[in-house]
Parts: C-alpha cells; sequence; structure tokens
C-alpha cells in the first residue's frame, strides 16, 4: 500500500435527526407562567460500528423547562452522524468517537432544539457551547472508577 492509504482518515457522510419528541404538557396554561422557567439540559452520546470503516455517533440532547413541579415543555433530540474513520489504531477510536464526532454534532442538535422551541410558542433556548474533550476524560476516569454506561449529564 502507498503511504497516502496508510494516513489517518476523517470524514463526515451524513449527519440527520434520528429521533426528536417534543411534550407540551400543560397545555394553554403552560404560556401563562409569568416567571422564568428552570433549564434542565442533559445530554448523552452513543456510538456504533457500521462497517470496518464507517461508524455511527447520535448525540442525544434534552431540554426540560420546569417550574416547581411542573414540566413546561420537554425536547428530545437525537442527532446523528455517519464518520468514516481509517487508518486510525483501536486505542486511538474511543476519543475520535467521543470528542470529534459530537463537536461536529452539537451545532446540528444545538439548531434543531432551539427551532423545536421556538415553533412550541416558546422562547428561544440556545445551548452553551459544551467541552466535549472535559466530558470525555471525566467519562473515562470514572468508567476507571466504575464500571458503567458512556451517559453525561449536564445541569444548567
Amino acid at each position: 500500500m502507498s503511504e497516502a492509504q496508510q494516513q489517518p482518515m476523517f470524514s463526515i457522510e451524513k449527519i440527520y435527526v434520528k429521533d426528536l419528541s417534543l411534550e407540551v404538557p400543560g397545555g394553554p396554561q403552560t404560556f401563562m407562567q409569568p416567571e422564568q422557567p428552570q433549564l434542565e439540559v442533559q445530554l448523552t452520546q452513543q456510538s456504533q460500528r457500521v462497517n470496518d470503516v464507517l461508524f455511527e455517533v447520535t448525540l442525544v440532547v434534552s431540554v426540560a423547562a420546569k417550574k416547581g413541579d411542573k414540566t413546561l415543555f420537554l425536547v428530545e433530540v437525537s442527532q446523528a452522524g455517519v464518520f468514516q474513520i481509517r487508518n486510525v489504531p483501536e486505542a486511538d477510536l474511543a476519543p475520535v468517537l467521543g470528542m470529534v464526532c459530537p463537536n461536529v454534532l452539537f451545532p446540528y442538535a444545538r439548531e434543531t432544539v432551539s427551532d423545536v422551541i421556538t415553533r412550541a410558542g416558546f422562547p428561544s433556548v440556545l445551548l452553551a457551547p459544551v467541552n466535549f474533550e472535559a466530558l470525555y476524560q471525566q467519562r473515562a476516569a470514572e468508567s476507571a472508577a466504575k464500571p458503567g454506561g458512556p451517559s453525561i449529564e449536564i445541569a444548567h
């Protein structure tokens, strides 16, 4: 093989919304709340190998607006991407899937969340940027201490 064929390669094949849900359980009374709701944001991510060089990474963003114990709205977006990753050592795949891919997906998920919340009749919500490198390192340290799933939770 030539040297060019051995070079690590990363490319985005497809980015898409895999799942999307919106709930406004209080109906019209929800819009009569004068105070600002408390927002809770959670992020989780999963990755799976599609074939030798393709990986699907899914970033799930959940945003709940609560006033006391009442939920005003709940939005959940599963933003997915298919990434081609070649000539990357197996040991280096996890950081690519856990940091690089979510960094690519997050702006799309952020836009979808904002659009859905606005279309539901609520003021726009713009999610703050996320440091996926720090979250990946934190998750790696936690899983070294105790085996668990790759779930990340962020509260705002």
